[in-house]
This record gives C-alpha cells, structure tokens and sequence, in this order.
C-alpha cells in the first residue's frame, strides 16, 4: 500500500510512542525527521491505528509466493544443524507454518535425509507475539524458536545471533530501513558463507527494466541514482556488492508487482557501494530515494 491515504498515524498518538533515531548517512532535515518518526508511529501501532498495508500475519504460503522461485526448496532442505533467520516476521507465522505435520506432507522430498527441521528465529521491531506462538514455543523446546523484539537488527551482535544458512525478508527490513546499504550490510554479516538471503521490493524498476511505477504520477517506492543523477537499478546496485551472487526476479502478479532477490554470499570479503538516503516519505512501504557515494 502506499504511503498515500497513510496517515492513520495521527499527531496524538507519535508523542506516546518511542521514535527510534536513524543512523543513516544522509542529509538531515526538518521534513525526513518527521517522516521517520510518522514510519516508526506505523510499527508501534496496533489496533485500529495500523495502517492498511502493514501486514503481520503473512503466512509460509504467501513468502513461496513472493520469495525467489527456489526459496521452497531451499527452506525444505535446511537441516537441525541449519538457522534460519525471519527478519521482519510480524506474528512469526510463517515460522510457526514451517513446524507443522501439513509442511512436512507438502515437502516430502529430502525429509528423511534432513532429518529435523532447523532452528528459526523470528525479528520484529514490534513484539506481536500470539497464544499460538507461545504454545508452539513451549511444545518445541528452548531455541528451536526464538522470537526477538524491540531491537533493530544493527543493534544485534555477531555473538549474540551467531550466521544463519538461510535469511528471509518479505517487506520487512529491507523494503523499510532509511539506510539501506547499512542494513545489507549487517545481513550478510550474519549470513553464514553459501547461505542465501531472499528479500523482495515492491514498485521498484525491475532489472529489466519493462515495468512503470505501480502508482499514477508517482516514482518507484525505491529509487537509487548515481552522482551524476543517472538511475541504478535495485538489482544493479545487489549485483554490485562484492563476495555475492545475485539473481532478480520480477512478480507482477503480486500488486503492486514485487522484484524478488536472492542473494548468496560466495565469500567473506563483502563490501556493499554506500547508499546516501536523499529523501524518505512514511508509508507501508515507505517512499525511499537514495544516491550512490562517491
């Protein structure tokens, strides 16, 4: 949804809410101040003040559907030795999808030599945790699901979450975060080498570039250019960072259409092109430009 018809995130309600402070590289101002706090009003909102758009409750379903085509089978052949990461899990559901008898029915392949399933962790900014979720937790024992809140992933040590095989993001994080490459950054940190990250942005020019902006009169959701003012694809930019291989794939059945990545580290020495943000409008997702640094 876009940010436009967003504003059910009313000036009573910002005052009452902890406003998180931006660590992005960019030029400050009076207008992206205000924005960042209407966005960081939309994640503490619950009730009838969530915007329409802010989805919490996407099920495993929904992520095969919107992930890169191999994201099924990838998840499928995790192992109990393996971690998953969920950044941006809401309800955690498609965590708690992962766990069931009807998972295991529908990904018979590869089950007996798997073993176990792996532990999953899920992150959200919010703590919007379920009964079903705290049931699930106690029958499956200590960490073979962990739910973590109120920290953002930057403010998560190595040490504390230790690399993951596999990192998922289905309009969380990604799509969210001011500070873009910093976010990539601290993901393929905690990626373990030859995991995969699979994200997705919604109305943002594909690697093809054949799609317009979703939204009449209006640009892509994120937008990067160069020093010069010239557009750099999302994919470009992915498929610029170092120790990375990167594939991008456009969903137009998803509306607005999504851009799917996948993204597995080859090696160590990982260096993401710094992203300065230039402009953000709060939204579900948010409108986001950013502008690549010399």
């Amino acid at each position: 949804m876009k940010n436009t018809g967003m504003r059910i995130v009313v000036a009573l309600v910002l005052q009452a809410l902890w406003l998180g402070t931006s660590h992005s590289e960019g030029p400050a101002s009076p207008k992206i101040n205000e924005e960042l706090s209407k966005q960081e009003a939309i994640y503490r909102s619950t009730g009838e003040q969530v915007p329409e758009g802010y989805t919490v409750d996407r099920s495993l379903a929904v992520y095969a559907e919107g992930l890169s085509s191999d994201f099924g089978h990838a998840l499928a052949n995790l192992g109990p030795k393996d971690r998953w990461l969920d950044i941006g899990a809401g309800r955690g559901q498609a965590i708690l999808d992962y766990y069931t008898a009807d998972y295991d029915l529908a990904h018979p392949e590869g089950q007996e030599r798997r073993g176990g399933k792996a532990q999953a962790v899920a992150m959200s900014i919010e703590d919007r945790r379920t009964r079903l979720w705290q049931q699930n937790a106690a029958r499956l024992g200590e960490n073979q699901i962990r739910y973590l809140f109120d920290r953002r992933l930057r403010e998560y040590s190595l040490e504390e979450l230790g690399q993951f095989q596999l990192i998922s993001d289905v309009i969380g994080g990604f799509s969210y975060t001011d500070n873009l490459s910093g976010f990539v950054e601290n993901v393929l940190g905690f990626l373990a080498l030859n995991g995969i990250f699979y994200t997705v942005l919604q109305d943002v020019h594909s690697e093809a570039g054949t799609n317009p902006p979703y939204y009449k009169d209006s640009p892509f959701l994120t937008e990067i250019t160069n020093a010069d003012g010239a557009e750099v694809r999302a994919c470009s930019w992915l498929k610029s960072i170092t120790c990375v291989e990167v594939t991008c794939e456009l969903k137009t059945e998803w509306k607005p259409p999504v851009e799917a990545y996948r993204i597995r580290k080859t090696c160590n020495d990982v260096t993401v092109p710094a992203l300065v943000r230039i402009d953000y409008e709060a939204g579900t997702p948010p409108q986001r430009r950013y502008q690549l640094r010399n």
